[in-house]
């Protein structure tokens, strides 16, 4: 449907006269394979902006002292637990509220931004993203 709605559309900028789309049930078949299969890898899981496994070695090197297995040993009730950063992060659930934190520092945290590369912090918030929404170990 969408492939007919886009050919229907850039008709309508052609020159005048009419429009034949000629495609086998063959090339329909594999072009809805195609589709389908960028659907199915699309939803297979979230995409992160920064490379988890990266991030989880800057997290053991930079934040595992206070934050290991997703817990706070400062603050015990601000775990990293997806519930947790929902509940009490500035900005919610998302790898942009835990790069600002991460970046910024905020009350009990200190700040990384000039300590950690902006690459790293990135890594870090999808680590982070990540093993929360699995669940920490």
């Amino acid at each position: 449907a969408a492939f007919a709605a886009a050919i229907a559309s850039a008709a309508a900028f052609s020159a005048p006269g009419p429009l034949t789309l000629r495609a086998s049930a063959k090339e329909v078949t594999g072009v809805a394979k195609v589709a389908a299969a960028g659907a199915a890898i699309l939803a297979a899981g979230p995409a992160f902006a920064g490379d988890v496994d990266a991030g989880e070695k800057v997290f053991n090197a930079n934040c595992a002292a206070c934050h290991a297995g997703g817990q706070n040993s400062v603050v015990p009730d601000h775990t990293l637990e997806k519930a947790a950063i929902e509940k009490f992060l500035t900005g919610g659930f998302n790898e942009k509220a835990v790069i600002t934190q991460v970046t910024n520092g905020k009350n009990a945290m200190p700040a990384f931004g000039g300590r950690l590369s902006d690459d790293d912090i990135a890594n870090v918030a999808s680590f982070v993203i990540s093993k929360s929404e699995e669940g920490w170990e």
